[in-house]
């Protein structure tokens, strides 16, 4: 049930996420001016338009729309990849970070480069991102079983989330132990159910109750809004993080961040995919479990490093090169060609 515009949007995604990232390089002002909340003109003027949380909306409510509701059935029936995904979320971060704290360790900065470490640990400590169905989406993967990682890590990230990052928060010193502490209190208050839980369920209902040509037709206008909303979403995300650290360039500093969360992401995506392959899943699901392990809501870490650490917004370039790079490593895998069914008898 794709248009015209949504097919040609998705043969172009990742080159499009490139050119949103360079726009918000070149023109961040549009971007910084979005991510203000604003106030709705008469008759609402007591109401606020919050864009970030609204387009993210939009991309949920659009993936639940495009799921399948038997298929999200069998999904409960067979929830062996749902529970490895789940797992694979907690576990990950749980062997990569005290990895990369090992390595940090040995180079000269002062405090074992617990700053970089700090933006980590907030990343990989968030829900699977929205933002994944997008690319599920893009690859013709297990959309819901993507959808249900989403969903399920969100519900569940009140809890875990906290529990990661004080887990975690040991590896650090210089005082980003206890600002890691106290923001997994913030994390945990659930404010992301709303913008992610909500617009997903009401996709879902709209998919179980619309007649089948009324929901095509309700398909056909919101999907390439979808994803013209994520990338919008990606400029405004960028534009904030980017023009908070391009006034003071730091040559250094760069080049450790964009270190530090490639060898972040690249871990992240390997362990994925080998989970999937020795749980010998269909091809399918195998991309959407591997694009759950290593895409991260990076955006829900980058507004809680602006909250608890206003003072160090050089924090948020790793958190920018992660995001740079998951969406990049996103679209290698599902552009990858599937290998074809085996015939019978083989």
């Amino acid at each position: 049930m794709h248009t015209r515009a949504a097919s040609w949007l998705r043969h172009r995604l990742g080159r499009a996420v490139v050119l949103s990232y360079a726009l918000a390089l070149l023109l961040p002002a549009p971007g910084l001016w979005l991510r203000h909340p604003r106030p709705l003109p008469l008759p609402l003027p007591h109401l606020t338009l919050h864009t970030p949380p609204l387009l993210l909306s939009l991309v949920l409510f659009s993936a639940g729309l495009q799921v399948p509701v038997r298929a999200l059935g069998t999904l409960l029936r067979h929830p062996k990849a749902l529970l490895a995904g789940l797992a694979l979320h907690l576990a990950i971060p749980l062997a990569v970070v005290p990895f990369v704290a090992f390595l940090l360790r040995r180079t000269p900065d002062t405090d074992g480069g617990s700053g970089l470490l700090t933006a980590m640990i907030l990343v990989v400590a968030m829900p699977v991102a929205a933002g994944a169905t997008v690319w599920t989406d893009k690859g013709e993967g297990d959309q819901p079983t993507m959808v249900g990682l989403v969903l399920a890590s969100t519900l569940l990230s009140p809890l875990t989330t906290p529990v990661l990052l004080a887990t975690l928060s040991p590896l650090l010193s210089g005082g980003y132990a206890h600002t890691l502490t106290d923001t997994g209190r913030l994390a945990g208050s659930g404010v992301a159910l709303t913008s992610v839980v909500l617009p997903c369920a009401a996709g879902l209902l709209g998919a179980l109750v619309l007649p089948a040509r009324r929901l095509g037709r309700l398909v056909t206008a919101v999907a390439p809004a979808a994803m013209a909303g994520s990338l919008v979403l990606t400029y405004v995300n960028a534009s904030g993080a980017l023009g908070s650290v391009l006034t003071r360039p730091r040559p250094l500093l760069f080049a450790a961040a964009l270190g530090v969360a490639a060898l972040v992401c690249l871990l992240s995506f390997v362990l994925g995919r080998a989970a999937a392959h020795l749980l010998r899943l269909e091809a399918g699901t195998a991309s959407a479990l591997t694009l759950a392990c290593g895409m991260n809501n990076s955006s829900a870490s980058a507004v809680l490093i602006t909250t608890s650490l206003p003072d160090k917004p050089h924090l948020l370039l790793p958190v920018l090169a992660y995001g740079v790079l998951q969406k990049t490593a996103a679209n290698r895998i599902v552009a990858r060609p599937r290998p074809a069914p085996l015939a019978a008898g083989t």
